[in-house]
């Protein structure tokens, strides 16, 4: 099996790459346009899999063509524009009394603009090199129009955040039993969703987990604990940016933009990739966020 990963260079790779190696993956091929960050990834992705004794190919490029040829599975995480973009994003908004946000509101349509004709692009690549029957897989945001898109042009695609997985492990951990056994019901587009039932062995426990552990669900929806009793469903913490709309662009106006923190986290990121010692996913790249995200894809690749 042939996965090829466009966007490589992304900081988030090394946490992708921890759970390939349980796929059966043959060869791997890491596509990205920026030449540091390719090179810089690239060698820390292989540090990391020859740590896990990955027997496969690894193939670090800028041929989009190269990457693509034969692939079974291409997972998109590219970002244009960068984070310089993405900063846009989340001030120009402000100044018109809208929330910046890469995903939802004016910042997400401006971030779909850019980013939709370029996807699409290389899902046409896709679709003329890959292996027949090749699946994208989508994590560039905003995932939902993104993937909508891909959909409406005749692609095999699906789109993937980790909001879904980040509430099964948190109902788990509070329940005291394993993920497997949590079943989690989501509705709603990405990233604006609501989970309507959690069940464990078939039984729906949600009632009971937003009766006994309110101020855990509501921390993890970045709201207060009542918004969540008041629904009786537990919103994804994107759903703030709604729900509390005056709230959060207040605290925006006067906040470090989370595009800026990323950037001083990303430099430093790098700055461990670098290092040939390092062949472990860093502490720090937790404070970049994606948590679960080599999980969710993992497991999303394998049902396919």
């Amino acid at each position: 099996m042939k996965v090829a990963v466009v966007g490589a260079g992304s900081t988030y790779t090394p946490e992708l790459v921890s759970g390939l190696s349980p796929l059966g993956v043959d060869e791997l091929a890491l596509h990205d346009i920026d030449a540091t960050r390719r090179d810089v990834v690239g060698a820390m992705a292989r540090r990391m899999l020859a740590r896990d004794r990955f027997s496969g190919c690894i193939d670090v490029t800028d041929d989009l063509g190269r990457a693509l040829d034969g692939a079974d599975f291409v997972l998109i995480q590219i970002r244009v524009g960068g984070q310089e973009a993405r900063l846009a994003d989340e001030t120009a908004p402000l100044a018109c009394g809208c929330i910046g946000q890469e995903t939802t509101g004016a910042g997400g349509l401006a971030k779909a603009l850019r980013t939709v004709p370029v996807v699409l692009e290389i899902a046409d690549e896709v679709r003329a090199r890959a292996a027949d029957g090749a699946w994208i897989v989508d994590f560039t945001n905003p995932v939902g129009i993104v993937t909508r898109a891909l959909l409406d042009a005749g692609h095999r695609a699906v789109g993937l955040c980790n909001v879904a997985i980040g509430f099964q492990r948190l109902f788990a951990r509070l329940l005291g039993v394993e993920p497997a056994r949590v079943l989690v019901d989501q509705v709603g587009l990405n990233h604006l969703t609501w989970v309507r039932a959690a069940r464990v062995d078939g039984a729906d426990v949600l009632g009971a987990l937003i009766a006994d552990h309110v101020d855990d669900l509501a921390a993890q929806s970045a709201m207060a604990p009542e918004i969540v009793e008041r629904l009786g469903v537990v919103p994804s913490y994107y759903l703030r940016y709604f729900y509390l709309h005056d709230e959060v662009l207040e605290h925006q106006r006067h906040a470090t933009p989370r595009a800026q923190e990323v950037m001083d986290i990303e430099r430093s990121l790098l700055e461990l990739y670098r290092d040939p010692s390092v062949d472990t996913k860093p502490a720090l790249l937790e404070r970049r966020g994606g948590a679960f995200y080599s999980e969710a894809a993992t497991q999303l690749v394998a049902s396919l």
